[in-house]
């Protein structure tokens, strides 16, 4: 019974998920649907050859990514309605979540295609699970826009969620990001970022915006990142304080120097204003 209910069908497409970083994640379904479907679609051949050299399987790869969808989808769907079976995988995780495999699925239902899906691991759950936030209402917002006012824009429309929110974040873009959320959200907001979740280098961070922003001023990014921000409290940030924090760490204490407070008050006031605690401040500014 249990074999005959888990029988990859013709004109189906599969959603696999894949490991995030750990081998031993994949499951005994996942395995059995990549080693007898037609044909394998793949966000990157390359990085999938590995994957399925490593499990011992031989099977036709197609490329299916974000820049060729229109028309390598069109090709899969033809080949569906031809009476072929699909596996759908990407470089990570669940495919068609912050994925293109999103299009795929519409095109299938628009077919009267039926897509069936083989639950695997995904960085967006598996972090939300360690955050050490509240996990019973959250939203997920995958990748901020690269650019800057854009992003600000995505950050102000979820700034009063009173649920978890839940980013993507690579290396290169973590400061610019946790400076933007720190603008927006205000520095006093729990986050949690998990690097590199199943893998050797797995680390989470529970800590403030502010605190955030203060430890990677002191260290470089590495690898990729999943942010769980708290959800909103009910605490407006005022203008003036978030004319403050829009500021350098440094204009910010400056600021206050031009008003009469010594610098160690200074430094003392501003680090509040951006949630973060003194000295974490003044190593920044020491840096």
């Amino acid at each position: 019974m249990s074999d005959e209910k888990n029988k990859v069908m013709k004109e189906t497409l599969y959603l696999v998920g894949t490991p995030i970083g750990n081998l031993a994640d994949i499951s005994e379904r996942a395995v059995k649907v990549l080693s007898e479907v037609d044909f394998i679609a793949a966000e990157d051949t390359r990085n999938s050859v590995r994957l399925l050299s490593a499990l011992g399987i031989k099977k036709e790869l197609v490329s299916y990514h974000e820049h060729n969808k229109r028309e390598s989808g069109a090709k899969i769907i033809a080949r569906l309605l031809a009476g072929e079976s699909c596996a759908l995988i990407t470089d990570a995780g669940m495919p068609a979540i912050s994925d293109p495999g999103e299009d795929m699925v519409v095109r299938c239902a628009e077919s009267g295609i039926v897509v069936s899906v083989i639950p695997g691991p995904c960085a967006a759950v598996s972090a939300l699970s360690v955050s050490g936030l509240p996990t019973g209402r959250f939203a997920f917002e995958g990748f901020l826009s690269a650019n800057k006012g854009e992003r600000i824009k995505q950050l102000e429309r979820v700034k009063q969620d009173e649920r978890t929110l839940i980013f993507y974040e690579a290396p290169h873009k973590l400061r610019t990001t946790l400076e933007d959320m720190g603008v927006v959200f205000g520095n006093q907001r729990e986050i949690s970022l998990c690097r590199e979740i199943t893998k050797l280098n797995e680390e989470i961070l529970r800590t403030t915006i502010g605190g955030a922003i203060g430890y990677y001023q002191q260290r470089e990014p590495r690898g990729e990142y999943v942010l769980v921000v708290g959800g909103f409290k009910g605490k407006v940030i005022d203008e003036d304080t978030l004319e403050l924090i829009s500021l350098s760490p440094e204009e910010h204490v400056e600021k206050y120097v031009s008003e009469g407070f010594s610098r160690m008050d200074a430094i003392k006031r501003a680090a509040k204003d951006r949630g973060m605690t003194k000295s974490e401040l003044y190593k920044i500014l020491n840096a």
